[in-house]
């Protein structure tokens, strides 16, 4: 806790999650993880961060209390539960970088499908229940193995052009959901350690003070620059999670 390698990257990583959970970030958050494995194990850092998140996901829900779309978070909690069930019977088995790849590869998908019309446009169409339990139960898998359940949820939810603040507010009563029902398993498998409890005592106050600063900036941006700035952080995102994976994976 003392070294300062350490100690920056750590509060790097858990200042860019509070800001990517106001929803200033897009889907920016999900690099908190692989971040943290530069200087520590990557299913202690998924352990360390998991009450992180939680306090982040607190003050965001309470400062989005009013501003959230329920319906497409009722179309994507089913799948998300069922992908967190199956993400604990497969703990052992999947391997980081290979979630990274998976996440990396469909987000880059995602993006490159923004700007070539391959598939028919969402906007003002009402919300597709199939798909939305797909989508969720991916972000639900992906959240549970490295807590990069995003880049999944912004596949269904982007295309909404939902305004910022319900975006913002709709990701974080999705995934306050969607942690709150990882800490049993996590508990379970040894990932809520004195440890890890220990270093999310110490570093949740940075994640509070990203999230009130993304919150205070997400209400003052406008909506048409929010969504280039979104589209071209998650573009970047699945980029770093491409080469994570396929590097994590060569490597084992």
């Amino acid at each position: 806790m003392i070294d300062p390698v350490f100690v920056t990257i750590a509060v790097i990583a858990v200042l860019v999650v509070g800001l990517s959970k106001a929803g200033l970030l897009g889907g920016l958050g999900v690099v908190g993880v692989p971040l943290l494995t530069l200087v520590m194990a990557p299913r202690e850092a998924a352990g360390m961060m998991l009450p992180v998140l939680l306090c982040m996901d607190a003050v965001a829900i309470w400062m989005y209390r009013k501003e959230c779309d329920w319906s497409l978070i009722r179309i994507m909690l089913p799948g998300a539960a069922a992908g967190t069930l199956v993400g604990w019977g497969l703990w052992a088995v999947v391997s980081d970088a290979f979630v990274l790849l998976m996440v990396g590869v469909v987000t880059l998908l995602f993006v490159i499908d923004a700007i070539l019309p391959l598939r028919k446009k969402l906007e003002g169409l009402p919300p597709s229940k199939p798909w939305g339990v797909f989508w969720g139960s991916i972000a639900g898998f992906t959240s549970f193995i490295s807590h990069t359940g995003g880049p999944p949820f912004q596949i269904y939810t982007l295309p909404r052009r939902l305004p910022p603040a319900v975006y913002a507010g709709t990701t974080a009563f999705f995934f306050a959901i969607v942690n709150t029902a990882k800490l049993v398993p996590y508990y379970y498998l040894g990932q809520l350690n004195v440890q890890n409890l220990t270093l999310s005592a110490v570093l949740a106050p940075v994640g509070l003070v990203g999230v009130f600063i993304g919150v205070y900036l997400v209400r003052r941006i406008d909506a048409k620059l929010f969504y280039r700035i979104a589209y071209w952080l998650v573009f970047l995102l699945a980029l770093k999670l491409v080469w994570d994976g396929a590097t994590g994976l060569m490597a084992g």
